[in-house]
């Protein structure tokens, strides 16, 4: 790998390793849900994406903690074999209410 490469993934791993885990892995969680719901919706974009995921991740998790979102255990028994797999998975739910959300409303 070329010399400036690696100075630069030395940088942003080091920013990365300063960052809070949970913030890290919410945004990576967000990106792959918004990725997902715009795979079954269509539509993308990275920004568009990640922030999508992210609010359709606390979309999904309030409708989880509320009683709103049961996912069967048949489901889970596969999601969880996937490190995140149950997160992304209500995430990427959450992301498509909010893609359908916004297509409604922009429509009026």
């Amino acid at each position: 790998m070329p010399q400036q490469a690696t100075d630069i993934f030395n940088v942003i791993w080091t920013y990365l390793s300063q960052l809070d885990r949970g913030l890290v892995i919410m945004l990576i969680n967000g990106l792959i849900a918004g990725w997902l719901a715009g795979q079954i919706l269509g539509g993308g974009g990275l920004i568009r994406n990640l922030v999508v995921g992210v609010i359709g991740a606390f979309v999904g998790g309030a409708m989880v903690k509320y009683g709103l979102l049961n996912l069967p255990v048949s489901v889970t028994s596969v999601t969880n074999s996937v490190p995140y797999g149950t997160q992304i998975l209500i995430s990427t739910i959450g992301a498509m209410i909010v893609v359908l959300i916004a297509r409604f409303l922009g429509r009026s």
